[in-house]
């Protein structure tokens, strides 16, 4: 409920930035302002996540880093909005639903999902997050079975403090422009 109600006044306090981001999308080009994609949740639940739209309407649909050149992609608002995690704030309604959490592993696709071993679907055990650890501790310089380490370490050690500690972390993060592109 705490987490529900958070997302709510983030999304009431942010809804000038959501207007502009909006607009600066829909003079890019055309198309929706919103991407949704299927997802896998806790206990292997599919919902949709949804996010800034950052790329062409033509890309196919896939998780970026499965893409061979995912640049190719990008809008010019897109690029920005990867590089400040904007994109990503979307997900405060997925939060709202109670798809999500702040704070969890990042949720993967279902193609991700049929590709893990029974290690690695322990990320499904809890909800997950609109940030991570993995996203505060090196993000794309970590790979795949580092990060899988990370999100069973947190999911070990998760609660209230460890919780803000990574969610300052992902402030000072989006400060310093240390997103995805």
């Amino acid at each position: 409920l705490l987490q529900r109600l958070i997302a709510l006044v983030m999304l009431i306090i942010l809804s000038p930035l959501f207007l502009i981001v909006s607009i600066l999308i829909k003079l890019e080009s055309k198309g929706p302002v919103f991407f949704k994609q299927e997802r896998i949740g806790k206990d292997n639940i599919n919902f949709m996540i949804y996010k800034f739209r950052s790329m062409r309407t033509d890309t196919p649909d896939v998780a970026t880093h499965l893409l061979d050149n995912p640049e190719v992609f990008i809008t010019k608002v897109g690029k920005f909005l990867r590089k400040t995690s904007l994109d990503e704030l979307p997900q405060l309604f997925n939060v709202l639903k109670g798809d999500m959490s702040l704070v969890g592993p990042r949720p993967p696709i279902p193609r991700e999902v049929e590709q893990y071993n029974s290690y690695q679907k322990q990320r499904l055990l809890v909800k997950p997050g609109l940030t991570c650890i993995w996203q505060v501790s090196g993000r794309n310089n970590i790979g795949f079975e580092e990060w899988v380490a990370l999100d069973l370490k947190y999911i070990k050690t998760r609660g209230i403090w460890t919780d803000i500690k990574i969610l300052l972390k992902t402030v000072s993060a989006v400060l310093r422009m240390d997103g995805a592109c």
